[in-house]
């Protein structure tokens, strides 16, 4: 076969125009492309990273309903149930209302052992426990600010007022590209002590249980003992509560679904098109090789593999092209917390575009493999 590819690249490069126009089309597709899979993963990030063994309890009239800190023990005694963590969503602003990130008090004795994917320094951990005032960033919030182990951080506080001051003591990486690393963490006591109101209670609980087949039965355990008190609880899974937030944004799949088919149909055209002319552009030197003796399945090898060359250089181009800037982090400053191009799908997408190539090529192909010596010389 690689005595063909000289042949091959002189026929993809024949026309300098074409050559730049049909690769940039398969580069823009295939950026559009992952780019769409960065901000999928975003959406699903919850799904994906959410941990089989873990429920989350929260109020049943609304997630920005607090529970009474007293469950915890409760929670305990239920069967199945292993360790159980808490948190509460703080809502504070750093500098200006666009500098959007997660923060929230939590359980600084238990937290990490319950979400065992972050990971924080055994020193830095300890100095976290230390200071009352203590708090601990993800790496990429961390970065995104310029902040450093030591900084002194203000956040204004909206539903609890004021300015709260906070030592950098910690930053936590994740164990998986997925994790999110935009979170900033302080100490459940912390807020108890200065919060004006909301005194023993806490936003969610974390519960781990046991057995992950056995979930659903713990969920459902937790909800009876609560039923018909003051504070009923919505026990589910981690994975069906990141669903829930998912689906708040609306069908998000089949919105990329729709927007990445009309994009390669479209490919798929214009390739199609631009092997069809080459192929007529052609026709004379198709006899030739013939003549040379040149197999007809040769013929057909050597257009279709023309066809998938343009795909591999344009698909090659924009599934780098959009590797690199995914890389530059989130986009929108903390609405996508997990903005990442992972190698399955640049795979797929390179997958997708030398499918396109070998349907764009097909049909001219077998134009080509199917003319006759005579027919082709006739045109010369």
């Amino acid at each position: 076969m690689t005595r063909f590819l000289p042949l091959l690249l002189a026929n993809v490069t024949r026309k300098k125009a074409r050559l730049a126009l049909t690769v940039g089309s398969y580069a823009v597709a295939l950026f559009l492309f992952g780019v769409l899979a960065a901000v999928q993963t975003a959406f699903n990030q919850g799904l994906e990273v959410a941990g089989a063994d873990r429920l989350i309890v929260r109020n049943k009239v609304s997630l920005i309903m607090p529970l009474p800190y007293a469950y915890r023990d409760r929670i305990l005694l239920v069967p199945g149930v292993r360790k159980v963590t808490y948190a509460t969503w703080f809502g504070g602003i750093y500098q200006d209302e666009r500098n959007f990130f997660a923060n929230f008090a939590i359980d600084s004795d238990h937290y990490l052992e319950v979400y065992p994917e972050f990971r924080v320094e055994p020193s830095q951990w300890t100095d976290f426990l230390r200071d009352r005032q203590a708090c601990a960033v993800g790496r990429k919030l961390a970065e995104r600010f310029g902040w450093k182990l030591g900084d002194r951080i203000p956040l204004k506080g909206t539903i609890w007022t004021g300015v709260w001051e906070f030592n950098l003591r910690a930053i936590y990486e994740g164990s998986r590209p997925e994790d999110d690393t935009q979170q900033f963490w302080f100490r459940y006591d912390y807020l108890e002590e200065r919060r004006p109101f909301g005194k023993g209670t806490v936003g969610w609980y974390v519960v781990q249980v046991g057995d992950p087949d056995r979930a659903a039965a713990a969920a459902a355990a937790i909800n009876d003992r609560f039923a018909n008190s003051s504070y009923e609880t919505a026990a589910e899974t981690e994975k069906a509560f990141a669903a829930g937030f998912v689906r708040q944004m609306g069908n998000i799949q089949a919105l990329i679904l729709s927007i990445g088919s009309v994009v390669f149909f479209t490919l798929l055209l214009v390739t199609g098109n631009v092997m069809a002319i080459a192929v007529r552009e052609r026709m004379g030197e198709i006899g030739v090789l013939k003549t040379l003796g040149y197999s007809d399945g040769a013929v057909l090898a050597l257009i279709l593999s023309e066809s998938c060359l343009y795909a591999l250089l344009g698909g090659g181009a924009g599934v780098l092209g959009a590797k690199a800037f995914t890389l530059g982090g989130d986009p929108t400053q903390g609405l996508l917390v997990a903005f990442y191009f992972s190698p399955q799908k640049m795979a797929l997408g390179l997958s997708f575009a030398l499918l396109v190539g070998l349907l764009a090529g097909l049909l001219p192909a077998l134009a080509a493999m199917r003319l006759k010596i005579v027919d082709a010389l006739r045109r010369v």
